[in-house]
């Protein structure tokens, strides 16, 4: 799945496959604007059969979230587990400790987000049903 996202975003930017890492930042460093994540989007949706859910995708609420979490007394990691299932313990601890240098939506989240939807046994989450 990796290398397919990998593909996607690479025809999108315009760029060689192997410029793109794991740990791209989309903002930061492509420089993604909002019509990128729609392409990126509809080409996941596309070409790899998949359902897109572009706010749980694009992490598109995520300082949202953690506000909310915040007045409601609940830990961040718990807040952002519940509505980012693809997010490993491990990368919602990155993403918290570096959203302060600015959008943190990495490729591997991307790649997290296709491998969670395609997993045979895995019951849809609500935040991803449609």
């Amino acid at each position: 799945m990796e290398h397919q996202v990998i593909t996607i975003i690479a025809e999108i930017f315009d760029l060689p496959p192997e410029d793109i890492t794991p740990t791209t930042y989309l903002f930061r460093d492509l420089g993604a604007e909002s019509i990128d994540l729609l392409e990126i989007g509809v080409a996941i949706q596309h070409r790899l059969g998949l359902p897109v859910r572009e706010d749980i995708l694009f992490l598109r609420d995520l300082r949202l979230h953690l506000k909310e979490a915040a007045e409601r007394g609940v830990a961040p990691e718990t807040a952002l587990a519940s509505v980012y299932p693809h997010l490993s313990t491990e990368r919602i601890a990155e993403i918290l400790t570096d959203r302060a240098a600015g959008p943190v939506l990495q490729v591997r989240d991307l790649v997290a987000y296709v491998q969670h939807v395609t997993q045979p046994c895995a019951s849809p989450s609500p935040a991803l049903a449609s």
